[in-house]
Parts: C-alpha cells; sequence; structure tokens
C-alpha cells in the first residue's frame, strides 16, 4: 500500500474562532480530497514559555515544545494561517517555531523543518487581508531550509465570509481558492516526497 502525504495544519491565533482556524479547516478539506492525510492542532494545547536560551539549558525542553517537534519531524508538509499582528506574524506561531527549530537531544538544529513543504494563509477583516504578514513568516520558514509554495493567500474582509462563528465560509469562490491551496501542497508533496510504498508483512 502507498503512504499518503502527511501534512500538519496548524493557524498562529490562539482565539477559539479565529479567522484563521476557519479559513485553514477549509484549506484541509482541499488536501484531504486531494488525498493527504492532515492533522490539525491548536497551539492553545501547545502552551510553552517564550524562548530562552537559559531555560533549555536549566531545564531542558518544556514538554509541549518537544511533543510539537515530535509532530513536526513525523509530517511532510506544513499548512499554516498566520494572522497579521502590527504588519508581522503573531508571537505565538514565531515562539513555537523558535522552541522546535532548536537542538533537542538527538534532534539537531532545524531538523523538524528542513526539507518540508509549506503552504501559507492569512485573513484579516481589513481590506489587505493580513498580506504583510506572510513575507515574515516566508523568511523564517525558507531560513530553516523549509520550502515554501509560491502561492499564498491573504483573505480580505473576512469577516463577511462566515456567519457568526460557522467554520463554513460563505464565498464559493474563495472557498476554492482555498481548498485548491490545500491540494496544490499535496501535489508537491507527491513531487517532492513521492508516496511511499509500505509493505505489509502478513
Amino acid at each position: 500500500m502507498s503512504k499518503r502525504p502527511k501534512i500538519l495544519a496548524f493557524a498562529g491565533s490562539l482565539r477559539e474562532h479565529s479567522y484563521n482556524k476557519r479559513v485553514l479547516k477549509t484549506a484541509i478539506r482541499g488536501a484531504e480530497n486531494a488525498g493527504a492525510e492532515v492533522t490539525y492542532i491548536d497551539l492553545r494545547d501547545y502552551a510553552m514559555p517564550i524562548y530562552d536560551a537559559d531555560i533549555q539549558e536549566k531545564e531542558g525542553f518544556p514538554e509541549n515544545a518537544t511533543k510539537l517537534q515530535k509532530l513536526l519531524l513525523e509530517h511532510d508538509g506544513l499548512l499554516i494561517a498566520c494572522p497579521e499582528y502590527n504588519a508581522s506574524l503573531s508571537a505565538a506561531l514565531k515562539n513555537a517555531i523558535d522552541w522546535t527549530s532548536r537542538a533537542n537531544g538527538d534532534v539537531k538544529l532545524a531538523a523538524a523543518f528542513k526539507g518540508k513543504v509549506a503552504a501559507m494563509i492569512t485573513a484579516s477583516p481589513g481590506a489587505f487581508g493580513g498580506i504583510r504578514c506572510l513575507n515574515h513568516l516566508r523568511g523564517v520558514l525558507s531560513i530553516l531550509l523549509v520550502n515554501v509554495l509560491p502561492k499564498e493567500i491573504a483573505v480580505a474582509k473576512v469577516h463577511e465570509m462566515f456567519d457568526g462563528s460557522s467554520d463554513e465560509i460563505k464565498d464559493e469562490k474563495m472557498r476554492g481558492i482555498l481548498e485548491g491551496l490545500g491540494e496544490s501542497l499535496t501535489d508537491m508533496l507527491r513531487k517532492t516526497h513521492g508516496e511511499v510504498k509500505v509493505v505489509v508483512a502478513e
């Protein structure tokens, strides 16, 4: 049998009904429809202190940082929705990357990211859709040797695209664009990582 491309999906927002979490779920559906195995996580479940080398030296890695690093190592691709905070990425997302990119026991520096393929989304009630943060995120991921898809999506006036706290986006065109990004990530992972043949002993 074949091992499907594995994608880890998460948003840089901690808010329960974050627009970025909601648009991410639409992109996830596109990846799953294209045949990927997607693991969705909420960074609120991986709370950790602000990265401090003294903490790492004296106390070792926080438990949640180790858990998240292990998850990253188990997946081929990343699907990230990043809110724009002051024209850059959120502190929660940057901190998670800072911890999980560090050397940890047998895990070498940046090993949790090196060679992965990532797709990026942002969403905002504003007219620019949060687009300014994606250039910063692309730079961070690229220095960690992540291959970031050229295509990126900024969902402008996102508050008009949902009814209340519903996860279902009303705009059919944008729904198709988001699902298409998930599909593109899956297709690229097939090209770069292949579909590994797994032999099952009988």
